[in-house]
């Protein structure tokens, strides 16, 4: 990764010190804020916030179970946790950061785990899943602040992500309890997840490109100058199409969990804004 491009310094000190955290990516430091390292890394993280704030606001306004409103907080607080930390580029706000993804991520194992008719979390079945999900909080928490690698974080976040994707598939399409879910009804749920994935893994594309060809785009960036040349910040955009594909994943699950959970005549998708968005129905005339 480039230190300079010509008689600029790429990793210039801000407000904060020096870089302590394990990664540094290629904006540009501290080019336009003594108080913020990566401006656009920084900036992107709102449309994070954005959506889990909407989805947040249509859980509340429909009286959806609570669990999709503490699944909303929770990517608002990656949304946050990762504005801090390309604000500042520490280590401790890189915990905010990295942290709360991988809680977001086990989060969703535990609610694809229960299966069970109905809401009520005090079964013993939910107390075993809850005891195991904050073991594992706490023991990744524990043992990623002693082995800072971030491979090590990204390994287990792709693990959780996967486990989160066979498990839908699963309650899908070879669950007992699939067939409550119309073969119509799962083709909408399959086409909206799916969406959402390729979302998900064009950022992780266009994340990888800005690692790879850094030197490159640090070159390009300066030829086109900004502000045009915020557009060429492979992990801004990384920000902004994770952020849709998990909204849209996120919407997936939901339908599939009231589908099984409940009865899936009681919810149906509709879009405002663009966006898909899981509502109650009408009161049907049995």
């Amino acid at each position: 990764m480039l230190s300079h491009y010509g008689s600029v310094d790429l990793r210039k000190l801000g407000a904060w010190g020096p870089v302590t955290a394990t990664l540094d990516w290629c904006e540009p430091n501290h080019m336009f804020s003594h108080y913020i390292a990566e401006v656009a890394n920084s900036f992107s993280n709102f449309y994070t916030i954005f959506l889990a704030v909407y989805g947040a606001s249509i859980a509340v306004r429909e009286r959806l179970p609570h669990r999709f409103l503490i699944g909303y907080c929770g990517v608002a607080m990656v949304g946050i946790g990762s504005f801090v930390f390309h604000s500042t580029l520490l280590w401790e706000a890189q915990l905010a950061d990295e942290l709360p993804m991988i809680y977001v991520a086990s989060y969703s194992v535990w609610s694809l785990g229960d299966d069970q008719h109905g809401f009520n979390a005090n079964t013993p079945r939910i107390r075993l899943q809850s005891l195991a999900l904050v073991a594992f909080d706490v023991l990744f928490t524990w043992s990623y602040y002693l082995y800072r690698n971030p491979v090590y974080h990204q390994v287990v976040f792709a693990t959780l992500m996967i486990i989160v994707g066979y498990r839908t598939a699963y309650l899908l399409y070879w669950s007992p309890r699939s067939p409550q879910i119309p073969d119509e009804k799962k083709k909408v749920i399959t086409r909206i997840y799916l969406t959402g994935v390729l979302q998900f893994l064009f950022g992780f594309f266009l994340w990888n490109l800005d690692n790879i060809f850094c030197g490159t785009l640090t070159k390009w960036k300066f030829n086109l100058g900004w502000p045009l040349a915020f557009l060429l910040e492979g992990h801004s955009w990384w920000h902004v199409f994770t952020a849709l594909g998990t909204y849209y994943m996120f919407v997936g699950v939901m339908l599939i969990a009231l589908g099984i959970k409940d009865d899936h005549r009681n919810y149906v998708l509709t879009r405002k804004l663009g966006l898909p968005m899981v509502v109650r129905a009408p009161p049907r005339k049995d």
